[in-house]
């Protein structure tokens, strides 16, 4: 297989959609992208990201690709967990703390801080509304996240996602109430899940 044929495969193995990184790893000199966008077969979405021009750009997998160590989280995993049917006005992910975040100030971001330790509590690979794969924190975590401290998540948001999460036929208490010790939510969540289950 040539490397026209490499780059054409990853971009329908990927949504129409090829990274720089891609390239690199797949051991493809950079010049293929400047012949494509050249032929009309892609083009500059962002930074190191490239697509087909008819394609939907996919604001989550951009932003997860620009700032890798972000993980969607609060409101917006919920909604990828389908758990809320409020689509976000804004995304919000959660950074290690010590994290610089300046350049996310011209994006539609809103940015939490973690604790290492507590960061990579719950991280998992989910799919975008666009079809490709990001990186949020898993149901649980993300219960336990819209409860913790001055979240000033809406509480309607939380009712409804904690009604849902009990009639959950995947639900994980177990697990539900691990996280909630670890993030010192553990009497919300028990209030809860005394009432709903």
């Amino acid at each position: 297989m040539n490397n026209t044929e490499k780059i054409i495969n990853l971009i329908n193995e990927n949504n129409g959609i090829i990274t720089s990184t891609q390239l690199t790893e797949a051991k493809i000199p950079r010049l293929y992208l400047k012949k494509f966008m050249d032929e009309n077969i892609i083009v500059r979405i962002d930074r190191g990201i490239y697509g087909k021009p008819d394609i939907w750009e996919d604001e989550m997998y951009i932003l997860q690709y620009k700032y890798s160590k972000g993980v969607f989280s609060h409101e917006t995993a919920l909604y990828i967990h389908g758990f809320t049917d409020r689509t976000p006005m804004e995304y919000i992910m959660t950074f290690p703390e010590g994290y610089n975040g300046k350049s996310l100030k011209s994006e539609n971001v809103k940015v939490k801080k973690s604790i290492y330790g507590i960061y990579e509590l719950g991280i998992v690979e989910k799919i975008s509304p666009c079809r490709n794969k990001i990186r949020i924190y898993d149901l649980e975590r993300t219960l336990c996240d819209i409860l913790r401290g001055n979240n000033n998540c809406d509480i309607q948001i939380i009712n409804q996602a904690m009604k849902k999460y009990a009639s959950y036929k995947g639900r994980d208490i177990s697990k539900l109430m691990d996280y909630a010790e670890i993030l010192k939510v553990k009497s919300k969540v028990a209030n809860y899940m005394e009432v709903l289950l």
